[in-house]
C-alpha cells in the first residue's frame, strides 16, 4: 500500500493507513460553559490568564497552542502563538504531579503506561471524575500497527486531580488553565492541538543518564526514544513544529 497521504493542522500530520482515517476533533462550544465546572472555571479565572499572557507580553486568546510533556521530569509545557510565521513561545510548564508506567511507550490495555509519541486533543471532558479533562487520541496511526491489535488501550487524557493509571495528571488548578487556553484556540479555529509525549527532556544531562541506563538492554525503545528526540530537537531549534508523518511499519518519519 505504501506511505499515504496525511493530513492535519499545524504541520502536525496524522496518517491513515489501512482503513484507519483520521478522527475528528470534538469541538469545544459555548454551550459548554452553561457546565458548572466549565461556567464557573471561566468567570473565576480567565481575566487571571488574560493577565498571565499580558505580563509576558503574549496575546489573549491564543490562535495556536502547542503542548509538549516529559514523562522523567514530569513536566507539561504550553506554547502559544498567534500568526502562522511566528515562532511558539512558552507560556507556562506545569508540574506533572502524579504518573504511572516506565520509559515506554504504550502497547497494550492495561499496562499503565502513558503513551510516548505525537498526539492530539480529540475531547473537552468538563465532566470528568478527575475534576476537568482533555483527551488524547490514543491510539494514533502508530499506535495502531504497534500496539497490541485486539486491546491497545485507551481513554487517556491530560486531567486534574492526583491519580493516574497511565493518564497525565496535573491538578486540579492548571488543567482548568490549560481546559480555558485550549478552549479558547479550539474557538478561534485550531482543529488540531498537538501533545507531543517524551520520556525525558533531551536537553538535560541527568534526564539523559537516565533514559540511557532505563533502554540499555532495550534496543526497541532505545530507537523509539532517539527519533522522538528529532522531533524535541526540530521544536528546540526552530520553535516550530515539524512535518511528523508515519510509514508503513508504524514508525514515525519526521520532516
Amino acid at each position: 500500500m505504501g506511505r499515504l497521504v496525511l493530513r492535519s493542522c499545524l504541520t502536525v500530520f496524522i496518517a491513515t493507513f489501512a482503513g484507519y482515517a483520521c478522527y475528528s476533533q470534538t469541538a469545544f462550544n459555548d454551550n459548554q460553559r452553561n457546565n458548572y465546572r466549565v461556567g464557573g472555571t471561566f468567570n473565576r479565572l480567565e481575566d487571571s490568564l488574560k493577565k498571565q499572557f499580558e505580563d509576558r507580553h503574549l496575546a489573549w486568546p491564543p490562535q495556536s497552542v502547542y503542548i509538549r510533556s516529559f514523562k522523567y521530569d514530569r513536566q507539561l509545557e504550553v506554547w502559544v502563538k498567534n500568526e502562522g510565521k511566528e515562532t511558539f513561545k512558552l507560556f507556562k510548564t506545569y508540574k506533572v504531579c502524579m504518573q504511572s508506567g516506565t520509559t515506554g511507550p504504550k502497547r497494550m490495555e492495561g499496562d499503565y503506561q502513558i503513551p510516548e509519541g505525537f498526539y492530539y486533543i480529540n475531547e473537552f471532558n468538563p465532566n470528568s471524575k478527575y475534576h476537568l479533562s482533555l483527551g488524547l487520541n490514543y491510539p494514533n496511526a502508530s499506535d495502531r500497527i504497534l500496539s497490541d491489535s485486539i486491546r491497545p488501550g485507551g481513554a487517556i487524557y491530560i486531567h486534574g486531580n492526583c491519580v493516574s493509571t497511565g493518564c497525565i495528571a496535573i491538578s486540579d488548578l492548571p488543567i482548568e488553565e490549560l481546559f480555558i487556553i485550549t478552549s479558547r484556540a479550539r474557538t478561534n479555529g485550531q482543529d488540531f492541538i498537538p501533545v507531543h509525549v517524551f520520556p525525558v527532556r533531551y536537553d538535560v544531562k541527568k534526564s539523559i543518564q537516565y533514559l540511557a541506563e532505563t533502554t540499555i538492554r532495550n534496543q526497541a525503545i532505545q530507537k523509539f526514544a532517539i527519533k522522538l528526540k528529532e522531533a524535541f530537537d526540530f521544536f528546540e531549534e526552530r520553535k516550530q513544529l515539524p512535518v511528523i508523518m508515519v510509514n508503513r511499519s508504524g514508525e514515525y518519519v519526521i520532516n
